[in-house]
């Protein structure tokens, strides 16, 4: 905490520096005062958008890697299309920030996209920027499986994991685990579909299922499967913490999926808006393309402001 006063002091002093130098410029032309007035205020710019930044990532799992599930909402085909848009849309995201990802799980929908998919999403700070995006978020378009070209809507679930790291203490009592096997679905291959590879475990107490059937063996399907166990269990850990406070706060608490937090309609007009934020933006293409940042800046600067005031 000393160090990053003394770097906000820094800063504001070097501020202090800006505006004397701008109030002796006021008084006197000088072209090289100007200029250096100048370089100097827009690396003070750079330098205190690098710390403002850095502060919506105090959280104590920030810094981790992430596990990303999107699950598909009621709506049939709409809806296992929709999760799979949303699936682009993140690895997009991934791709802009060189976060590696690699898909854990999955599960095809009956006729186009996918009921659910789990995605790792490794990189400093992936936790971070991604549980922005936690919550129920709402497609409104004309459908393409619709044969009269009506408006559809329908929703998605995303949940955002911290990735659990060896050091944290989540423990696994395997007299609590149910641990089943079962054929992978997927397009085939060697192995796919031809031996019990896939491994699903339930934790009986709390009903959290985890599963992975993308690895060729059932040795690796286990390992990201309790890689998978190990994060909802810390999230849940997390979750209840969150209540208490909540509660001890007076707020309401409410289970299950909770309300929508962004809204993607397009049609009849083009238009992404966040419900927590009402950030919005009419560039749809580019939101669904993984342009993100700014959703979850607004979000987490959100956050951090609400941590001040509880504070």
């Amino acid at each position: 905490m000393r160090a990053e006063l003394t770097t906000w002091g820094e800063l504001s002093a070097r501020a202090d520096d800006l505006l004397a130098a701008v109030e002796l410029l006021s008084e006197t032309s000088d072209a090289d005062l100007e200029a250096e007035l100048e370089r100097d205020a827009a690396a003070l710019e750079t330098d205190y958008s690098r710390e403002r930044t850095a502060l919506l990532f105090s959280g104590e799992y920030d810094d981790r890697p992430a596990l990303l599930s999107i699950s598909a909402g009621a709506g049939g085909t709409e809806a296992t299309d929709w999760t799979e848009m949303l699936l682009r849309m993140y690895l997009r995201w991934a791709e802009r920030h060189r976060f590696p990802t690699e898909i854990l799980d999955q599960q095809e929908g009956e006729q186009a996209g996918l009921k659910s998919v789990t995605v790792a999403v490794n990189g400093r700070r992936a936790y971070g920027w991604l549980r922005a995006e936690r919550g129920v978020h709402r497609l409104v378009r004309i459908s393409p499986f619709d044969s009269q070209n009506r408006r559809q809507t329908t929703f998605a679930l995303v949940e955002v994991l911290p990735e659990a790291d060896e050091d944290v203490e989540i423990e696994l009592d395997w007299d609590q685990i149910r641990v089943d096997t079962f054929r992978s679905q997927g397009a085939g291959g060697q192995h796919v579909n031809k031996t019990d590879s896939a491994v699903r475990l339930t934790h009986l107490p709390s009903g959290i299922v985890a599963q992975s059937q993308n690895e060729r063996s059932q040795t690796q399907n286990k390992e990201l499967a309790i890689k998978v166990l190990k994060a909802r269990l810390l999230e849940q850990a997390l979750e209840e913490k969150e209540a208490a406070v909540r509660k001890l706060k007076g707020e309401h608490v409410e289970a299950g999926w909770g309300n929508q937090i962004r809204s993607y309609v397009l049609h009849p007009y083009q238009m992404v808006k966040d419900l927590r934020t009402n950030y919005e933006t009419g560039n749809t293409s580019a939101v669904l393309d993984g342009d993100l940042d700014a959703f979850m800046q607004a979000e987490l600067e959100r956050g951090l402001g609400d941590e001040a005031v509880a504070s």
